[in-house]
């Protein structure tokens, strides 16, 4: 019967912002600079979805994960020489990257600045 209970144990919900506890869930969190996500274009039809700005408190690679799962694509952080650390996600998640960043508290709407056609 324990054996039951701790095997349990293990299907517990995973908050994977849980260490940022600072302002969660105010919409306003604790980003004081503008996010900017961008759109590059790779070859033919495929493009990158480019997120820079995210204040260096956060976890990029927790964030990564979770929009990985969140809108079923790749994703990776790459560090650029100009912008610092930046959020890579393949295929053109503009609009999905800003709604999330904002119901998850990261960010207001009005600190979020989406570029590109």
């Amino acid at each position: 019967m324990t054996q039951v209970t701790a095997e349990l144990g293990n299907l517990k919900g995973y908050d994977p912002f849980a260490d940022s506890e600072e302002n969660a869930g105010t919409g306003n969190g604790i980003q004081e600079g503008l996010i900017h996500i961008r759109i590059q274009q790779r070859n033919g039809r495929k493009t990158l979805t480019t997120v820079q700005g995210i204040h260096p408190k956060f976890d990029l690679k927790k964030l990564v994960k979770v929009c990985k799962k969140q809108f079923n694509c790749n994703g990776t952080v790459v560090e650029h020489a100009e912008y610092g650390e930046v959020i890579q996600l393949q295929g053109d998640k503009r609009d999905a990257i800003k709604v999330f960043l904002a119901d998850v508290g990261i960010a207001s709407s009005d600190l979020i600045k989406v570029h590109g056609f």
